[in-house]
């Protein structure tokens, strides 16, 4: 056992036409406290250091490095190597007022100790700005998830299966129990992988330090006799970079966010009430729906954004469509029959479309906006459904008719019907951007039957000129995530809605490593 604080030096970097080059970590590495060894992943200008105190049960790490982001990354790491589910814990704090306001100090998991690895981290920034940072695949480009609360006080990294969480505790004189934020990511890591602590400058000729204490890394996780809670994050994502930002996380379901047309506020259903809710973050208001108490995830604003279209069951057991204010008031009837599902609102404000079943056959109608006769737009055999329009009118869907769940777009009369996508996967819920030249949709995989809730999903891009596709996001979704309109006015961001399965906390027994 350390009696007193082990302070462990790395080597001097060699320098090659004045470039710097980093030694692999594992050629400068020694133990400090429950890690095998440390060293600086990347390029760095100045050589890092860490040192364990463990009277304090604390390490301190000193870092240089440009960055931590994009393809490639910079810093100094404390290591262990782990398999299997774990988390690592500890209470965060730097070193001085610091150089750069995006200086890191991390709580990572990371395939392996090159610069471009795949790997997850949780990330306090010299500002306060605390995410769950990740790079899916060996080279790719790091992303974000953003949590609603700055510089907490103790952070938490978990790994259960594909799925990293990011948990902490935002202060206060009592301790609270460590909370999900509503950060999480998927990614899928070969074992052996490596689980420690990282500090970067980002600032490649400055060195910053941070202190983590109270340090706890539990691998394995125990098994959990209590039932998992299921948790719901409302998040919006910025397309330009696909970085993403936690609106609200709350216990149980919530479901189909909507943008209003001020740009700042979102709408979504739970419980069969529809909320209102700043897009920065806060706290949700129900709006007024008057007897419909039982709303489903099918809704969504005008184009002018003065009325609310939603689909509820109050009265009878199908689904009808209603119009009112959106500010609240009396719902009104605009569909007779029924079940009848909203989806689309037309450019011009005069039509609604919505997926209807009559006679046993779901299909995709239109009615006027302020009520009158259907008209039947699709009769092909199997389920078509998520109608809604793009800007030039014509109206988007998806369609089994083909044998798989893929996208299809016809004219507003419904002719001219024809497939957008053909793909090995299936694919619900087309969102077209307001420019018209982008289209959101959401992807099960081909096994997969109906969009059913808790499922691997993921939501993709196509770029409707080329048709090229591209993955925004690895998600635990599906029902309730991306079922009706989602982009914002501007075309600059969407919002869209996770789940988690969370373990209570305190269940099982958690056995920290020790040194």
């Amino acid at each position: 056992m350390l009696r007193s604080m082990m302070r462990i030096r790395l080597v001097l970097l060699a320098f090659a036409g004045g470039a710097p080059m980093a030694a692999p970590a594992a050629a400068a590495d020694a133990p400090v406290g429950i890690f095998e060894g440390h060293g600086d992943v990347g390029a760095v200008l100045h050589a890092g250091e860490a040192a364990f105190d463990p009277g304090r049960n604390a390490y301190t790490l000193a870092g240089s490095g440009e960055n931590m982001w994009n393809a490639r990354d910079a810093f100094q790491f404390a290591w262990k190597r782990a398999s299997g589910d774990l988390s690592l814990a500890a209470d965060v704090a730097f070193a001085g007022q610091g150089t750069d306001p995006h200086r890191k100090a991390c709580l990572m998991i990371r395939q392996g100790l090159d610069a471009d690895s795949a790997y997850v981290d949780v990330a306090v920034h010299g500002d306060g700005l605390t995410s769950l940072q990740f790079r899916s695949a060996k080279g790719e480009r790091t992303q974000e998830v953003r949590a609603s609360t700055r510089a907490p006080r103790r952070l938490r990294i978990e790994k259960r299966g594909k799925y990293v969480t990011l948990s902490f505790d935002s202060g206060g004189d009592v301790p609270l129990a460590l909370g999900f934020t509503g950060a999480a990511a998927r990614i899928v890591l070969e074992e052996p992988f490596y689980v420690g602590l990282a500090v970067c400058s980002h600032n490649k000729d400055v060195v910053e330090r941070a202190v983590f204490s109270n340090v706890e890394l539990v691998s394995p996780l125990p098994s959990t006799s209590g039932k998992p809670v299921l948790h719901s994050t409302l998040e919006t994502m910025t397309m330009s970079s696909t970085d993403r930002s936690v609106v609200y996380v709350t216990p149980g379901r919530i479901e189909a966010p909507n943008w209003l047309a001020d740009g700042n506020n979102l709408i979504y259903n739970s419980g069969g009430r529809i909320y209102r809710i700043p897009a920065g973050g806060g706290q949700p208001a129900a709006i007024d729906t008057g007897f419909a108490t039982r709303c489903n995830n099918d809704h969504g604003l005008s184009p002018d954004g003065k009325t609310l279209a939603i689909s509820d069951q109050s009265r009878g057991r199908d689904s009808l469509i209603y119009t009112l204010p959106i500010e609240g008031g009396t719902p009104r009837r605009i569909t007779e029959k029924g079940p009848s599902y909203w989806h689309g609102w037309s450019p011009d404000g005069r039509t609604l479309a919505f997926c209807g079943s009559r006679g046993g056959e779901f299909d995709i109608y239109t009615i006027p906006a302020e009520g009158g006769a259907e008209t039947r737009l699709t009769t092909a055999p199997g389920l078509d459904d998520g109608p809604e329009y793009a800007p030039d009118g014509r109206i988007y869907f998806n369609s089994v008719r083909g044998g798989s769940m893929q996208i299809w777009r016809m004219n507003a009369d419904g002719s001219d019907q024809q497939p957008v996508t053909n793909d090995e996967f299936n694919n619900w819920f087309p969102h077209i951007s307001p420019d018209g030249r982008t289209m959101v949709f959401l992807t099960y995989d081909r096994s997969v039957e109906g969009h059913p809730e808790n499922q691997d999903v993921a939501l993709r891009r196509m770029d409707l000129a080329t048709r090229r596709v591209d993955v925004l996001a690895r998600l635990f979704g599906g029902q309730g995530t991306i079922n009706v309109p989602c982009w914002s006015p501007d075309g600059k961001r969407i919002a869209f809605v996770t789940y988690q399965l969370i373990a209570p906390e305190g269940a099982g027994d958690r056995r920290p490593v020790t040194p």
